[in-house]
């Protein structure tokens, strides 16, 4: 009974070193990299009626309010601020193929940065968070709230949920699931790696409802296999193995067609649905691509 309380305690214990570590990093970067931008790039729920002021020059005139104006004997205009208070959720996959690389939580750490950055980029704007795990059929909801205590509680349980074996990505169940869970309308980062099909409709329709990114987590290795003779690869949704030489040109340039007809089918997929989408490949700083998103996106409010 000891050595099993002494066990969970060394778990807890770098499960919470986990954690830290991922906080650390991910508060500068969203102080230094994301001060502004996330507030430009993410819509309020609209704009609300502030006060009335005397008019200045270059203000728009069709904002003039004419009884005060009457009144006084001199031109006045209405001033109008943004409701900014949004619901930022987070659509997790947590399916199988997540696990990736040397520790199999390759891809599960960068989800955790990726969230925990964001994250703090909302709470800084007085943004509520929440999240919504998904792995095959399974669904976990944590509603929204505010405060960097909510966001970390997130970040932990994405870092100790476990990854059943088997488990596939069903994005379109995901999908439909937000939707029946979330009564208004919400910004929504969904991380996966996108690797399944027929989640067009849903993700077309999660879109009309909500503000709907995508942030595709992927790996290069996917793309290019090395040449280093027979290997055995399994499919870790499926459980199935596979035999295949590497050294073969043929075989790697299936390899390669394969992994870029799914890049373009995604791109398809976002672009029709009108959802903004992010790739955010294992190797490369993810800061980049993000900041690009934000910029893009604020130059098209």
């Amino acid at each position: 009974m000891q050595a099993t309380q002494d066990i969970a305690n060394r778990e807890l214990k770098e499960l919470l070193k986990r954690v830290r570590k991922i906080e650390i990093k991910a508060r500068g970067l969203s102080n230094q990299l994301f001060s502004g931008q996330y507030h430009a790039a993410f819509k309020g729920l609209g704009m609300s009626f502030s006060e009335v002021r005397a008019y200045q020059f270059g203000d728009d005139v069709r904002f003039i309010d004419w009884n005060v104006t009457a009144r006084l004997n001199e031109p006045h205009v209405k001033v109008f601020e943004e409701e900014r208070e949004l619901s930022v959720f987070f659509l997790l996959d947590l399916s199988s193929s997540m696990k990736f690389g040397a520790n199999h939580d390759q891809f599960r750490e960068r989800m955790a940065e990726i969230l925990c950055v964001l994250s703090f980029a909302a709470v800084q704007n007085n943004d509520k968070v929440g999240a919504i795990f998904f792995s095959g059929n399974q669904r976990s909801f944590i509603p929204p709230a505010k405060g960097k205590g909510h966001a970390m509680r997130i970040v932990r349980d994405v870092i100790a949920a476990p990854l059943p074996e088997g488990s596939t990505t069903h994005l379109a169940d995901g999908l439909a699931f937000l939707n029946r869970a979330l009564s208004k309308k919400a910004t929504v980062f969904v991380i996966s790696d996108f690797l399944d099909k027929g989640f067009e409709r849903p993700l077309r329709l999660a879109n009309q409802k909500h503000d709907i990114i995508a942030l595709k987590l992927e790996d290069p290795s996917f793309q290019n296999i090395p040449k280093v003779g027979l290997i055995k690869i399994q499919d870790p949704e499926t459980g199935k193995n596979r035999w295949i030489n590497t050294n073969a040109k043929q075989t790697r340039n299936q390899w390669a067609a394969h992994f870029n007809k799914h890049q373009q089918e995604l791109l398809r997929s976002c672009k029709a649905a009108g959802v903004d989408l992010a790739i955010l490949p294992s190797h490369l700083d993810y800061i980049k691509p993000l900041k690009q998103l934000f910029r893009k996106r604020e130059m098209m409010r």
